[in-house]
């Protein structure tokens, strides 16, 4: 363990690291009362000779949607897209989906799950069972996201209804790269990764990081090369706690590009839903609790590993935990960590 004037205490993250699935590898990084405090567990792997350090890198799975709405948010401040243009504008008239209500869908629905997209593209399944295991979005390539959107039907208005969508958020990656000009992962480093100083973030799986496991077993580097902007990247500790400072209040002399900036204040701002309900941010989950403490977290899982992130902008608090290990059915790792972001949060400051 390692910390600066302990802020929170050993043992809440302690706890948090016992609820992981056995034999997990854990590291679990909190930023409290302006002081930050580190707890690792394990090893990279079962031969038990590199233990997991706060520059270890796990696979984030969903988290990275966290990353693609923060880069939607600033080209949208660069003025290369905009919140409210249509699906209509940016993929061609064969590839809408069907319905009276697919061409009117917007890139912010795609990023709020309020699009009315299934989770899954329709196809994926039929690709995904022979690695069901290991990497079960490995035999869906780039070329067949338009085909999948021209068949998916939509009938219902978006911007009502949340429905978790990997299938939307992957899709909005794929437009903002082409926009882009490039790969996700590149314009994803050249845009927010660079400027962040996140060296150990990174979309490529032949980088080192942790193994993953499932069940006990080694699972292989998880890859998804058409939907990368849903779950395509690996971090560490150290970089992610490092991002969720930056949300909270990004300095200028550490965010020196404007764009950016106001991107990482769009990304946390409540977006109202049409018809009532709660008001949604980019991407992440968004909680008030009932002092008026305002949470935003996101979890994500692989097919060995879980993650968690979240945090708070009054107070300042932040909480990463990792794990190299599928989260099991209770989810109790991803639990214990949302429940140390709330500890934390409404916990008297002092």
């Amino acid at each position: 363990m390692t910390s600066d004037r302990v802020q929170a205490p050993d043992a809440l993250l302690e706890r948090v690291a016992a609820a992981a699935p056995r034999r997990a590898a854990t590291v679990i990084a909190v930023l409290a009362g302006g002081e930050t405090t580190t707890f690792c567990q394990g090893f990279t792997d079962r031969s038990r000779r590199e233990p997991v350090t706060d520059r270890t890198r796990f696979e984030l799975g969903s988290v990275t949607k966290t990353f693609t709405a923060l880069l939607f948010a600033d080209m949208a401040a660069r003025g290369t897209v905009s919140a409210d243009e249509p699906l209509s504008a940016r993929v061609p008239r064969w590839a809408l989906p069907r319905g009276p209500a697919g061409a009117d869908i917007t890139l912010e629905q795609l990023a709020t799950h309020t699009s009315g997209l299934p989770r899954l593209p329709p196809g994926l399944l039929r690709t995904a069972v022979p690695s069901w295991t290991t990497n079960p979005y490995r035999g869906y390539p780039p070329g067949r996201l338009l085909e999948s959107l021209a068949r998916t039907r939509v009938d219902r208005a978006p911007g009502i209804r949340v429905r978790y969508s990997n299938f939307g958020v992957g899709l909005l990656g794929h437009l903002l790269a082409e926009q882009g000009g490039t790969e996700y992962g590149a314009l994803l480093n050249d845009r927010v990764l660079e400027p962040l100083g996140m060296l150990d973030t990174t979309a490529d799986p032949g980088e080192p990081q942790a193994t993953g496991h499932w069940h006990g077993r080694p699972r292989p580097p998880f890859v998804i090369p058409g939907l990368p902007g849903a779950g395509v990247l690996r971090s560490s500790a150290r970089d992610l706690l490092h991002y969720l400072h930056a949300l909270i209040s990004p300095p200028d002399h550490t965010v020196p590009q404007a764009p950016l900036r106001t991107a990482l204040r769009e990304v946390a701002l409540p977006r109202p839903r049409a018809q009532g309900g709660p008001a949604l941010a980019l991407a992440w989950s968004r909680h008030e609790l009932p002092g008026g403490q305002v949470m935003l977290s996101h979890s994500g899982a692989t097919r060995g590993f879980s993650t968690f992130i979240g945090f708070s902008q009054d107070p300042a608090v932040a909480v990463v935990a990792l794990a190299n290990v599928m989260p099991n059915l209770r989810l109790r790792y991803i639990n214990a960590a949302n429940e140390l972001l709330w500890t934390l949060v409404r916990r008297p400051s002092g």
